[in-house]
């Protein structure tokens, strides 16, 4: 296991831009993309379009469009502009009809209508809100998530998945696509192929990490792609989810929803997390991710540390600066040169 030391005279700017591909979903996602988009302007957002719960999951069912969600964030993560602007597309309406939804997905509601597809709604806000990279979907094909438990039974639905674990305390075995093995967005293939580094997570594993590799093509893209496959694990466990999951855990499920050989390495926190938040997420059913660096790298993948905690958050989140600057000293430990094509 790697410590990663840092250093603030380390952290510049590349003259040449790195090629990042980031794939997951949720808030782990965008967090590591507000840190990355001060290293290069070659930064690539894939993000899972399973979701069917809250704001996006009510557009989805309403207008038969994919859940704008993940996407939105991604593209709030990226951008560059006033902070007014920011606030707004983030305003999320407290009462009426429009009560739980946010002026962001209703704003790639109506680009989706104008522009005929979701990919081409995306990049038009990310022009919009000039972002720094882009953002595409893993599939523009309408999917959704089902969830197979150690008793046998099977939930269909993101949002649903994680209330059943939570009433039946039963441990989730396996997560397929319905319908299985949709087509892969042509471009998202594109990106991991001419990448430089892949970054896989943070996110919930179950339902936003490994959905995209359920996805046709998006695996082998993975495994076969010359640039470094690093897997960012969470600080916490989740409850509903991986609770009591070490590091190896979530690596060994990855593999086995996708391929041997899917990573390479592995970025871990090394911050103590304070004690009332120990406490807040064991109540809730969640605990520290366990870093067991020897059976992790049993699996194939080399365990760098750094401490990765925001000292400002209300819960245990990544610092998306200090998370950026690990990523980035994983990446050059590696001495991997860039491509050129």
């Amino acid at each position: 296991m790697d410590n990663l030391l840092l250093q603030e005279e380390d952290i510049r700017l590349y003259k040449r831009p790195l090629r990042v591909v980031a794939l997951g979903g949720g808030h782990g996602l965008s967090t590591m993309l507000r840190g990355l988009k001060h290293y290069t302007r070659d930064l690539t957002a894939i993000v899972t379009t399973a979701d069917d719960g809250g704001g996006s999951g009510m557009l989805r069912q309403d207008l038969g469009m994919l859940p704008p969600g993940d996407a939105r964030d991604c593209v709030l993560a990226l951008a560059n502009t006033d902070s007014i602007m920011e606030e707004l597309m983030a305003y999320r309406f407290a009462e009426g009809s429009l009560s739980g939804q946010c002026f962001g997905n209703l704003l790639l509601a109506a680009l989706n209508g104008i522009c005929g597809s979701f990919s081409e709604a995306v990049r038009q806000m990310g022009q919009v809100l000039a972002i720094t990279g882009r953002v595409l979907p893993v599939t523009e094909e309408d999917i959704h998530l089902q969830a197979q438990f150690d008793d046998g039974s099977t939930i269909l639905g993101e949002s649903a998945i994680f209330y059943h674990k939570k009433e039946t305390r039963k441990q989730i075995r396996r997560v397929v696509l319905t319908p299985e093995h949709p087509a892969a967005f042509p471009e998202s293939i594109r990106a991991i192929d001419r990448a430089d580094l892949i970054l896989i997570g943070p996110g919930s594993l179950y339902t936003s990490i490994i959905p995209n590799f359920l996805v046709s093509g998006i695996t082998e893209a993975v495994k076969n792609a010359k640039g470094y496959k690093l897997m960012v694990m969470n600080l916490m466990t989740q409850d509903g989810e991986t609770e009591g999951y070490t590091a190896s855990d979530h690596l060994r499920e990855l593999i086995r929803h996708s391929a041997p050989g899917i990573v390479e390495g592995c970025l871990a926190n090394s911050s103590p997390i304070p004690e009332h938040l120990r406490q807040e997420y064991l109540r809730e059913g969640a605990g520290v991710m366990e870093v067991d660096t020897r059976q992790t790298e049993a699996l194939g993948a080399k365990v760098y540390t750094a401490p990765l905690l925001s000292s400002t958050s209300e819960y245990a989140r990544h610092d998306p600066q200090l998370l950026a600057a690990a990523i980035v000293d994983v990446y050059h430990r590696q001495g991997r040169p860039r491509r050129r094509s």
